[in-house]
């Protein structure tokens, strides 16, 4: 087993404190920022949120064969946190710039720096998340190393979220536009040193088989012509969640069905006639624990999406105060941190699918309990919030350690790793329940009237507040935990697996 040194772990950590610069403030902040500083109405930030973050599909696939297939002196993963870096950073400055532009111009200009983001994210943050994978062989290290990483993630996001809206009213004196984007400069420069920290102090270690049958040039052709197989279900699944008819909801119906008579004749193939992508895609899809992760790293982030994206709103217009939503920001995120590096000792004592059952189920009630606050109860908000913040923090801890895991499971079972794909495609459903829960969000205010520019709708929006921030997030809660019942690896076959794989690399070359 390979000890990783607590330097190591801290410079790992120091990655997803900078990413969540960007993920939490964008997840937190940017839809506010968006309706009441930007000027855009609800119902385009919603179909904003949904298009771009959905398109990540294909980039976040497409990065994670690349990472797979780079092969530098130092290591797979590690040069493209580095070279995306200047680039996340600039980006996320321009995300939070309002330039003056009339409303079409500004809308064109918000696709433009959002998707520029949510890609300078993906090549960022696919093959930093892969790494983790590549750092140590042992599924209980790549515990320890994940709740590490989670506490940086929580620390990151305490940093924005706890203090975003002192420093824009800081730098802004009244202007929070101008606040906005002064604030992204101060946030832009720290990533930078943590993300460089990361590079300089991590180190990949797990050099599985390589796979000189096909080339990255090849296999980019073969996923181009499966680019429909992808994009046609995105599709369907933004008709139908943004409009809610029978024409999209039919479309739906038929695409799916389709997606699952393809899906089942890949399956029925031989391995000898699929091409390189395909083998991975068919890998992946005959992957039970990677399946039920994928379906629960959606739901996950949609039960913590919806209520990161209300806080702002509910703050500001259910209790009234503003400036109080970054004070509870802080006390969600020094839970968050208890939570994440607790993750290892409770996973060792429960196992890691009972830990994660356990954990939403409690977060769920804790959640569902917020419908009952009365309005302005400070003190029941801020115990209710960070009691359920705490076990909902274990969630992703437990989600990326369990990518590592069914990353494992695949090549034990297959004979082939693409650790990158896996972990792509975690990041992807992330970032896709990301895409629904800030797109939910809006729908539902929305749907109760509520427009940002105009102070008249505030008061008929607030029930669809209390909603968000209770039930509705609540419902994804017990769903997930009923799905990760059928979850099947058990601590004893993740050593199982370790074990063996250990013993393979030992005999097998690696050039």
């Amino acid at each position: 087993m390979t000890k990783l040194p607590f330097h190591e772990k801290i410079g790992y950590a120091m990655g997803d404190a900078a990413a969540n610069l960007v993920w939490r403030g964008a997840l937190a902040y940017l839809a506010v920022f968006y309706t009441d500083t930007f000027g855009l109405t609800a119902a385009a930030a919603a179909m904003l949120f949904l298009v771009v973050r959905l398109s990540d599909g294909v980039t976040d696939i497409i990065m994670g064969m690349i990472a797979d297939r780079t092969n530098t002196r130092w290591g797979k993963f590690r040069p493209w946190i580095l070279w995306s870096t200047p680039f996340l950073a600039l980006f996320m400055v321009l995300s939070f710039t309002t330039p003056d532009l009339s409303y079409t111009a500004k809308l064109v200009y918000a696709y433009i720096t959002y998707i520029g983001l949510t890609l300078a994210y993906t090549v960022n943050n696919v093959p930093y998340s892969a790494l983790m994978g590549v750092m140590t062989p042992s599924d209980t290290e790549r515990t320890s190393l994940s709740g590490f990483r989670f506490a940086g993630a929580f620390a990151g996001g305490l940093l924005v979220m706890g203090f975003l809206p002192d420093l824009v009213a800081y730098f802004g004196d009244g202007n929070d536009a101008m606040g906005y984007q002064y604030t992204m400069y101060l946030f832009a420069v720290l990533l930078i040193v943590l993300m460089v920290t990361t590079f300089a102090t991590t180190k990949e270690r797990v050099t599985p088989t390589i796979d000189e049958s096909t080339n990255l040039k090849s296999e980019l052709i073969d996923l181009s012509k499966n680019l429909p197989f992808i994009i046609l279900p995105l599709l369907a699944m933004t008709l139908f969640f943004y409009y809610r008819d029978i024409y999209s909801g039919a479309f739906f119906v038929i695409v799916m069905g389709s997606m699952w008579l393809v899906i089942k004749k890949l399956i029925n193939t031989t391995p000898e006639d699929l091409g390189g992508t395909k083998r991975d895609m068919v890998d992946l899809l005959t992957n039970k624990p990677w399946l039920i992760l994928l379906g629960m790293g959606f739901i996950t982030m949609l039960f913590n999406g919806i209520k990161y994206g209300t806080i702002a709103y509910y703050f500001k217009y259910h209790v009234g105060s503003e400036v109080l939503a970054g004070k509870y920001f802080v006390v969600l995120l020094l839970a968050s941190i208890l939570g994440a590096l607790s993750t290892s000792y409770l996973a060792k004592k429960l196992g890691k699918r009972k830990l994660f059952i356990v954990s939403l189920i409690i977060s769920g009630i804790l959640t569902g309990a917020f419908y009952w606050v009365p309005q302005g109860n400070l003190t029941a908000i801020f115990v209710l919030g960070g009691s359920a913040e705490f076990f909902a923090a274990i969630m992703p801890t437990l989600y990326f350690t369990m990518l590592g895991d069914s990353a494992d499971y695949s090549e034990w079972k297959n004979g082939r790793r693409a650790t990158g794909l896996i972990y792509s495609a975690g990041t992807f459903v992330q970032k896709t329940g990301g895409g629904f829960a800030g797109a939910l969000v809006l729908v539902v205010l929305a749907g109760y009237g509520y427009d940002g520019m105009d102070k008249s709708t505030i008061e008929a929006s607030l029930p669809g507040m209390q909603l968000l921030m209770s039930w509705i997030p609540a419902a994804f809660a017990f769903a997930g935990a009923a799905l990760m019942i059928f979850y099947p690896l058990t601590s004893k076959d993740n050593q199982q697996i370790g074990d063996e794989l250990i013993e393979r690399r030992m005999i097998a070359p690696t050039t």
